[in-house]
C-alpha cells in the first residue's frame, strides 16, 4: 500500500494554535461524515485537541452560548448574574427553611455534577449526544463502527446473521480502541473487498455513502491530488522533510549516540529523560541565536504535556494558512464506487446481537442503543435490526416545523389501537387517516404514547425495553418519519410520551442486568425495583446512565423532529417510595430522605439541555405530587419544564359521574379542581379525559353517560340528552377555564362509547376493545358531539380565549349550580342543575353594552334542544351592581347548558 504524505496532518503537529490545557480529560474528537453521523477517535485520557477553525466555520456550527463550558466557576455564595436557588420561593412569598436549604444544597450539587460531566465530555451537548457515536454507525471509511456501554462484561463481540452467529467474528480487540476504562467497548466491522479487487491505494479512503459519484470518482490519481496540495501548502524548502521522512529521525539518532551509536539493544546504555538532555543541549548551545526562536516552557508547573513557544514570525505564517481540506474531500469516492468494490460487513436489515462474556457466563442481548427491533420474535429471543436503507429508499424530510403554538391543543393517540379493525394498526394508517381528522377537528398538536420499542403490547408502552427504537410492530422508522413529517406538513406539533422514571424488567430484550450485573443502568436491591410495577428503577447519579437518558432525549428530537416531550409519571423516580405515599402538602415532604436529588438534578439538566440545544421544544411534567417549582426556571431553583398536567381535574369528573348525582355536585370543587394553583393557571396542562380513564378496568365518559344505549328507544331519549349535555359541559369548562394547554384522547371528541381494552391473557388476547370506531362520525349524535368540540378548538382559534387574561371566576352558586367567569370581553356561563332553568338569570359584568352569544351548548346542531331562540342572543346590561361588578346581565339559562357572550359594543354611560 502506497503511503502519502498530507500537509494537513504535518500541520497539526507544528500548529501553534494547538492548546493543551493541563487537567486531565477522557475526550472524543468527532469528525463528520455522510448522513449526519458522526465517528469518533479516541484520544489519550491526558490529552484535549481543540481546533479552531475560521471565524466564519466556527460560527455556524457554535453552540449556544449557555452551553460554553468555562474553567471558572464560582459557589453558589458568589451569586451569579440572574441565578437564586430559591427565587420561585421568594417569588411566591414561601417560606420555609429547610425546604430552602434543600434548594441551595440542590443547586450546588448541580453545579458538581456539571463539573464532573466537565471532565469527561467537552460541554453539555457532548454529553446528551451519544447516538453519533454509540451503536452501529457507517464510517466514512469503508466499514461499521460499533459502540456499548458494559462495564461488567469482560469479553464483546457482534454477533447476527451476517456471520453466523459467532461469537469470534466481529469482537473487540485489545489494542485496537476495544475497551476502555469507563467499560466502553468498541467493534470495527470492516467491509469485504470483492473478488477480484484491490486493497484501497489510499489507507484513509473514504466513501460517500449517499450519492452514486462523488469528487473521487473524476480519474484524477491520488498522487496528482496529493502533489496538487502539497504545491500550494508549502513554501519552497518547507516539505523537505515531507520528501525524505527518514530524515528527522536519522539525525535525532545521531544527535543521541552519535555517528557510531549502539546497533542492538544490548548496545543501548540507559537514555537520560528528556528534560535533562533538553538542559545538557540548552548549555551546549547557550550561543547559538539560533536556538532562542523557540523554547519549551512549563512555567514551574508539572503539567503532562508542554505548552510549544515558536517565534512571531513562524506563527503569523502558519495563521494565514487554511488547511487543504477541499483536497482532502476531493479524494472522496461515491456510493457506486463503494458498492462496486467492497460487500458491506453488515447489510441493511441484517439481525444481530451483543455477546458478552460475564463473570456468570456469556449473554446474549439486544444492544442498548439500537434504533429498531423486534422485541419478540415469535416467542423466541429478540434481535435488533441494522437499519441503513439506501439512499433511494431512506425518507426526505419535505415540510419545515410549524411555529410553537401560544395555546396547546393536543390530541392524545395511540398509533396501535387508531384503526377500526381488530389488529395493531400502523404508522401509515395513522398518518392517512387520523392526522387529517386531527386537522380536521382544530387541535393544533399530537401527543404520541406507546411509539417507543416496548415488548409487552399490553402494556400501552410505559414498559420500555428499547429507547432509541421505534415500535416495530408499527412500521420501519422510515415509517414514523414520514408519519411526523406529515404531521407538521398539517401544522401539527408532535409530542412524545416519553418514560425515564422507569424501565421494563425484562433481560432479554430489555436493560435489566444489560451486562451479567444488576447495577449497570439501575440501582440495586429493594431501590432498583419499583416497589408495586416490578420495573427496574435508574440510577440517575451514575454519570454513563445520563449520558444514555439525556442523549435518548436529544436523539429523538435531531432524528424524528420530535417537538416536545411529556415525561411520563415523575412522582415514581422523584421518590424512593415511588410516589405510593400519603401526601398533607406540607413542604418537607418534598425534601426529606425519600427525596432522590440525584433525580432531581437529571430533570434539571434534561431541561436545560433540551431548552439549550432546541429552544422551541416543549416539556410537560406528569406529577401526581405536584412538586414545587416543577414549571420555574432552574436559574430560579425550578426543574424547568414549560407545562404540568393537572390530574385532578380528570379525577374529580371521573368520581362526579360515577358517584355521585348530579344534583349534588359541588360547584366549588369544579373550579378550585379546575383552577388548583392560581400562580401557575397558565402552566397547566388541563383535560377532562385521556386514556387513562378508558383503559384497561375504567369506562370513558361516554360509557358512562350513554350506557348500553344504542338508538333512541323507550326510556333512552332522556339518557341521551343528559349524557350529550353532560359530555359537552364538561369539556366546555375545563377547555375554557384552563391555562394554555389542553388534551384530549383519541375519539373521545365524539363520545366513543368503549372502553380501551389491550390484548391479554385475561382477554384471551383479544382485539375488540383495542381500537377506534370512526364510522360512529356517521351518527347523528356522536356527529354532533363532534361538530361541537370542533367550534370549540375553533371558537378558540378565532378569539384567542386562552391566551387572554386568566379567568376571572365571580359568580360561583352551589343552590342554583351555576358558575361564571370572565376572559377578556368573554363571558361565561355554565348551568350544572339537572332540572331547573332560569329565564332571567342575574349575573354581573364589569363593562357594560351589548352582549351576544357566540357559543351554546344547546343548539340544535350540537344534539341540543334551542332553548335559546336566535333573537335572545343579544342581551344588554343592566346598571345594577351584582357579583362585585358594576353591571349585570339578565340571561335566559336553560338546565345542562353552558353559553359563551361576546361584548360586541361598549356602552358609554
Amino acid at each position: 500500500m502506497n503511503q502519502h504524505s498530507f500537509p494537513a496532518m504535518n500541520a497539526l503537529s507544528s500548529s501553534p494554535s494547538l492548546k493543551f490545557p493541563p487537567y486531565k480529560t477522557n475526550h472524543l474528537l468527532l469528525l463528520p461524515h455522510s448522513r449526519s453521523t458522526l465517528q469518533s477517535i479516541a484520544l489519550s485520557r491526558k490529552l484535549k485537541l481543540r481546533i479552531i477553525c475560521s471565524a466564519s466555520e466556527h460560527s455556524q456550527h457554535a453552540e449556544p452560548a449557555k452551553y460554553q463550558h468555562s474553567k471558572k466557576t464560582k459557589s453558589v455564595s458568589d451569586g451569579e448574574k440572574g441565578v437564586d436557588p430559591v427565587g420561585f420561593l421568594t417569588k411566591l412569598g414561601i417560606s420555609h427553611k429547610q425546604f430552602a436549604h434543600f434548594l441551595r444544597e440542590r443547586y450546588k450539587s448541580l453545579k458538581d455534577l456539571k463539573d464532573e460531566i466537565y471532565d469527561r465530555h467537552a460541554n453539555l451537548q457532548d454529553l446528551s449526544s451519544g447516538f453519533m457515536f454509540l451503536g452501529m454507525h457507517r464510517h466514512v471509511e469503508h466499514r461499521v463502527d460499533f459502540m456499548e456501554w458494559a462495564p461488567g462484561a469482560r469479553y464483546c463481540a457482534v454477533i447476527g446473521d451476517f456471520n453466523d452467529w459467532s461469537p469470534r467474528e466481529n469482537v473487540a480487540r485489545e489494542g485496537h480502541l476495544g475497551h476502555d476504562d469507563y467499560g466502553y467497548w468498541f467493534i470495527i466491522l470492516e467491509d469485504r473487498l470483492k473478488e477480484g479487487e484491490k486493497p484501497e491505494e489510499l489507507y484513509f479512503q473514504q466513501y460517500n455513502y449517499v450519492d452514486d459519484y462523488d469528487k473521487g470518482d473524476s480519474g484524477i490519481s491520488i498522487d496528482e491530488i496529493f502533489k496538487r496540495a502539497n504545491d500550494e501548502y508549502w513554501e519552497p524548502g518547507e516539505d523537505r522533510f515531507i520528501k525524505n521522512r527518514f530524515e528527522v529521525p536519522a539525525k535525532l539518532y545521531e544527535e543521541l549516540f552519535g555517528p557510531n551509536g549502539p546497533q542492538t539493544l544490548e548496545e543501548l546504555e540507559e537514555i537520560p529523560d528528556a528534560e535533562t538532555r533538553y538542559k545538557a543541549w540548552k548549555e551546549q548551545h547557550k550561543d547559538d541565536p539560533s536556538s532562542v526562536s523557540y523554547d519549551v516552557i512549563d512555567n514551574g508547573k508539572e503539567y503532562d504535556i508542554f505548552n510549544v513557544v515558536i517565534d512571531p514570525v513562524t506563527r503569523e505564517k502558519f495563521k494565514v494558512k487554511k488547511p487543504p481540506i477541499p483536497y482532502w474531500l476531493e479524494t472522496r469516492k461515491g456510493r457506486k464506487a463503494w458498492l462496486k468494490k467492497y460487500n458491506p460487513t453488515i447489510p441493511h436489515g441484517s439481525k444481530y446481537r451483543v455477546y458478552f462474556n460475564t463473570p456468570d457466563g456469556p449473554l446474549e442481548r439486544i444492544p442498548a442503543w439500537a434504533t429498531y427491533v423486534q422485541p419478540d420474535a415469535e416467542g423466541k429471543q429478540g434481535f435488533a435490526i441494522h437499519w441503513e436503507p439506501p439512499p433511494e429508499y431512506a425518507y426526505n424530510w419535505k415540510n419545515t416545523r410549524p411555529n410553537v403554538p401560544k395555546a396547546l391543543k393536543i390530541y392524545e393517540c395511540h398509533v396501535g389501537i387508531s384503526g377500526p379493525e381488530p389488529k395493531v394498526s400502523s404508522f401509515d394508517y395513522f398518518r392517512e387517516k387520523v392526522l387529517p381528522h386531527v386537522k380536521e377537528a382544530g387541535y393544533n398538536a399530537i401527543q404520541l404514547f406507546g411509539v417507543v420499542e416496548h415488548k409487552d403490547y399490553f402494556t400501552l408502552g410505559y414498559r420500555v425495553t428499547n429507547f432509541f427504537a421505534v415500535s416495530s410492530r408499527y412500521g420501519t422508522p422510515e415509517d414514523f418519519k414520514r408519519l411526523v413529517d406529515e404531521a407538521h406538513g398539517l401544522g401539527l406539533f408532535v409530542f412524545l410520551d416519553i418514560v425515564h422514571s422507569y424501565a421494563a424488567a425484562d433481560e432479554m430484550v430489555g436493560l435489566s442486568s444489560f451486562d451479567g450485573s444488576n447495577d449497570c443502568y439501575f440501582h440495586t436491591g429493594k431501590r432498583g425495583h419499583h416497589k408495586y410495577w416490578g420495573t427496574r428503577m435508574f440510577k440517575y447519579g451514575d454519570q454513563d446512565v445520563l449520558h444514555f437518558l439525556l442523549s435518548n432525549l436529544n436523539w429523538w428530537v435531531v432524528e424524528y423532529r420530535i417537538d416536545g416531550f411529556r415525561f411520563h409519571s415523575l412522582s415514581s423516580m422523584i421518590y424512593t417510595h415511588n410516589g405510593f405515599a400519603s401526601f398533607t402538602g406540607d413542604m418537607e415532604e418534598f425534601c426529606n430522605q425519600y427525596v432522590d436529588k440525584d433525580a432531581l438534578l437529571y430533570l434539571m439538566l434534561a431541561n436545560e439541555i433540551l431548552h439549550g440545544l432546541h429552544p422551541n421544544i416543549i416539556t410537560i411534567a406528569e406529577d401526581a405530587t405536584y412538586y414545587p417549582g416543577l414549571c420555574e426556571p432552574t436559574s430560579q431553583g425550578g426543574l424547568g419544564f414549560d407545562y404540568y398536567v393537572n390530574l385532578s381535574a380528570s379525577e374529580m369528573w371521573s368520581s362526579f359521574l360515577q358517584n355521585v348525582p348530579d344534583q349534588e355536585w359541588s360547584m366549588n370543587k369544579i373550579v378550585s379542581s379546575l383552577i388548583d394553583n392560581r400562580h401557575y393557571v397558565n402552566k397547566m396542562l388541563l383535560y377532562a379525559e385521556n386514556h387513562s380513564q378508558s383503559i384497561s378496568g375504567g369506562r370513558s365518559y361516554a360509557e358512562i353517560l350513554f350506557g348500553d344505549t344504542k338508538e333512541h328507544g323507550s326510556g333512552s331519549k332522556e339518557t341521551l340528552l343528559r349524557g350529550c349535555s353532560l359530555h359537552k359541559m364538561i369539556r366546555f369548562i375545563t377547555f375554557t377555564m384552563g391555562g394554555r394547554a389542553y388534551l384530549n384522547f383519541m375519539g373521545n371528541e365524539f363520545g366513543h362509547p368503549k372502553r380501551v381494552e389491550f390484548p391479554m391473557p385475561s382477554n384471551n388476547l383479544s382485539f375488540s376493545l383495542a381500537n377506534r370506531q370512526w364510522d360512529l362520525l356517521e351518527k347523528e349524535m356522536h356527529r354532533d358531539l363532534f361538530v361541537f368540540d370542533k367550534d370549540l378548538m375553533g371558537l378558540d382559534e378565532n378569539e384567542k380565549l386562552r391566551t387572554r387574561s386568566l379567568p376571572n371566576v365571580h359568580h360561583v352558586n352551589e343552590a342554583t349550580k351555576v358558575i361564571s367567569y370572565i376572559r377578556g370581553p368573554f363571558l361565561f356561563i355554565c348551568n350544572f342543575h339537572p332540572t331547573d332553568s332560569y329565564e332571567r338569570y342575574s349575573v354581573g359584568v364589569e363593562e357594560a353594552g351589548e352582549y351576544r352569544i357566540i357559543l351554546n351548548t344547546d343548539e340544535t346542531k350540537y344534539g341540543g334542544q334551542g332553548i335559546i331562540k336566535h333573537d335572545q342572543y343579544l342581551q344588554r346590561t343592566i346598571s345594577r351592581r351584582i357579583d362585585g361588578l358594576r353591571n349585570c346581565l339578565e340571561v335566559p339559562l336553560p338546565c345542562r347548558t353552558a353559553q359563551v357572550y361576546k361584548l360586541s359594543r361598549i356602552l358609554r354611560i
